[in-house]
C-alpha cells in the first residue's frame, strides 16, 4: 500500500495555503464611467509580480488595481470612454488606437481583467475589424475581443524582475511560500515507487501511458489529466 502522493496532501493540509495577510486585495478595474480617481498608495503585494495602485474614487470608495509603469502617488486616473492617452487610463478597446499597449485586459465585458496581468506585460491592439478588436497576446497569438471590453493603458510596472536570479535557496523557497507552492519541488519520476505512481524504474522515466482519465482516484491522479487526445500529433504538411 503507497502512500498519499503529493496531489492529496494538497487538498487537507495547511501547509499550502496562502496567508490571508498577503493578499492586501484583488486586482478589479472599477466599473464606474466619465469618472475621475486619484493614485493614493502603491502596495507592494507579495502574491502579485507587480505592485498594486490604490485608486480613491469620487465616491468615496477606493479599488486596487495592478500598477502601470509611470503611476506614482497623487496621478489623476480617468475611467471611461472619453479619455487621453495616458498611462493608467481605463477605457474600452474600441476606443484606444492600433499599436497602442495596453494591460489588465478584459476577456469579456465587465470581469475586471484577465490578461496581461503580470510584471512588466502587456498587450497590444492590432486592427478593429467589425465589432471586435484584435488584440496581439503577450504571447504573440491573436485574439479578438469585444469592442466593450475594457483594458488600462500602457505596460505594468514590475519589469526587470527576473533579471535578478534567485541567489539561494531560501530566496526560492519564500517566493514560493508566499504563492502556496512547495519548495523544492521533487518531480514524481524521482520517487521511490511507493511514493509516486511515475517512481521506480532502473531510470527516470513515466512507464507506460501517463494519461488518466477525469474519474481516476486522487492516489493515481498524476500525468496528464483527461486529455482532448492521445498519440502523435500529425502535423500539416508544407
Amino acid at each position: 500500500m503507497g502512500k498519499r502522493i503529493r496531489a492529496q496532501r494538497k487538498g487537507s493540509s495547511p501547509r499550502y495555503r496562502v496567508s490571508s495577510h498577503k493578499f492586501p486585495g484583488a486586482n478589479r478595474m472599477p466599473r464606474a464611467n466619465g469618472i475621475v480617481g486619484e493614485v493614493s498608495d502603491l502596495i507592494h503585494s507579495p502574491v502579485h509580480s507587480a505592485p498594486l495602485a490604490k485608486i480613491d474614487l469620487p465616491d468615496g470608495e477606493s479599488t486596487l488595481v495592478v500598477a502601470t509603469e509611470g503611476l506614482s502617488i497623487g496621478t489623476k486616473v480617468a475611467i471611461g470612454d472619453n479619455v487621453s492617452l495616458r498611462p493608467g487610463n481605463i477605457t474600452s478597446i474600441g476606443n484606444i488606437p492600433e499599436g497602442t499597449a495596453i494591460n489588465n485586459l478584459e476577456l469579456r465585458p465587465g470581469d475586471g481583467g484577465k490578461i496581461a496581468r503580470s510584471a512588466g506585460n502587456s498587450c497590444y491592439v492590432e486592427a478593429r475589424i467589425g465589432d471586435k478588436v484584435r488584440i496581439r497576446m503577450p504571447s504573440g497569438s491573436l485574439k479578438e475581443l469585444s469592442i466593450n471590453c475594457r483594458a488600462t493603458i500602457g505596460v505594468l510596472a514590475g519589469h526587470g524582475r527576473d533579471e535578478m536570479p534567485l541567489r539561494t535557496a531560501g530566496a526560492a523557497y519564500y517566493k514560493a511560500k508566499a504563492r502556496g507552492k512547495l519548495f523544492p519541488h521533487v518531480s514524481g519520476v524521482a520517487m521511490n515507487p511507493v511514493d509516486h505512481p511515475h517512481g521506480g524504474g532502473n531510470h527516470q522515466a513515466v512507464h507506460g501511458p501517463n494519461s488518466v482519465a477525469r474519474g481516476t482516484p486522487p492516489g493515481a491522479k498524476v500525468g496528464i489529466i483527461a486529455p482532448r487526445r492521445t498519440g502523435r500529433g500529425r502535423g500539416k504538411k508544407i
